[in-house]
């Protein structure tokens, strides 16, 4: 016990500070800690221990939630990633989990021969084969850290209502910001160069307005998409994205930032919502409502659509800046 690292279950100013920067795309791939044991309050060896990724945004989520609870924490490496993608990717596997418990000498720590997984980890991890190789029953927690408390008052049994995968609206808000960074380079790239066509076709007016209407699809996909999700029509993203483009062209047209001339406003309403629905495509990652093969088959449709929306739209709009169409 004595060599056992041991943590606090109350974050420091650092550590939301951190997970804000992470949060915006700023340190996330370096934002991890050491694998091994972490021993929280005071345990003992009967104390339960719960399997995490080394990615510091999971580990604190699940710390924070051992308020007053003695338990330890096994950390295994997932290489920084969080266990629903780690479970995907195979970091958070069971020959890791079992490797772990190895290097740890869990089976010295506690007496007991159980070890409390996320329910998101489940895809990555064996039950039978990792308790044929390691001797320890897994058991699986809440889909939610929060449950935590109440999970182990009724003696390790999860309600249906902790099994459910939910993706609420505080869910999708949390995620915006990195949907935000992931996309802005390509957004910046793209408005500077619409600006420098305008400069040298000697209509900067044109220019202005294509950043703003640039901004209001990146807007929609990024922003205003994540967030009126459900209430959006269609089942794929590409649709919902096209959907809300619609909304922030209305909103173009509205203040006369669209265009001038007919092939400008009508090339910028082939472009936004095609810009748009391509940033909220990219969310699937994110989602919970998306599954790899389902993905594939709607970018083998959408993308082709996207870009000839786009590449049609940027050949009106040039067509407007050389001839005034």
């Amino acid at each position: 016990m004595e060599n056992i690292k041991r943590v606090s279950t109350e974050l420091t100013f650092q550590d939301k500070f951190q997970s804000t920067l992470v949060r915006w795309g700023v340190g996330r791939m370096v934002h991890k800690i050491d694998p091994g044991i972490y021993a929280v309050n005071n345990p003992t060896k009967d104390s339960p221990v719960f399997v995490s990724a080394n990615y510091k945004l999971s580990f604190d989520a699940l710390r924070k939630e051992l308020k007053g609870i003695d338990a330890f924490i096994m950390v295994i490496d997932t290489k920084g990633i969080n266990v629903w993608c780690a479970a995907g990717k195979g970091t958070f596997g069971t020959d890791e989990i079992v490797n772990r418990i190895e290097k740890t000498k869990l089976k010295e720590i506690v007496s007991h021969r159980k070890i409390i997984l996320p329910q998101l980890g489940a895809p990555g991890t064996s039950a039978h084969e990792l308790q044929k190789k390691s001797g320890f029953q897994v058991v699986y927690g809440p889909v939610r850290a929060s449950d935590i408390p109440a999970f182990l008052k009724v003696g390790m049994k999860v309600t249906p209502q902790m099994r459910e995968v939910t993706f609420n609206l505080s869910d999708r808000i949390h995620l915006i910001p990195m949907e935000l960074v992931a996309a802005a380079k390509y957004v910046l790239v793209v408005i500077f160069a619409f600006y420098m066509i305008s400069i040298l076709t000697g209509k900067t007016d044109a220019g202005v307005r294509a950043a703003i209407n640039v901004l209001l699809a990146y807007f929609a996909g990024a922003v205003l998409g994540p967030i009126m999700l459900p209430r959006l029509p269609g089942k794929s993203f590409s649709m919902k994205g096209f959907f809300v483009g619609l909304i922030v062209v209305g909103a173009s047209c509205s203040f006369n930032w669209i265009g001038r001339g007919p092939a400008e406003i009508f090339s910028w309403m082939l472009m936004m919502p095609a810009i748009s629905s391509m940033i909220l495509m990219n969310f699937t990652g994110a989602s919970t409502y998306a599954s790899p093969s389902g993905v594939q088959k709607e970018m083998r449709i959408a993308v082709p659509l996207q870009l000839a929306a786009i590449g049609f739209g940027l050949f009106l709009w040039l067509i407007e800046r050389l001839f005034g169409v």
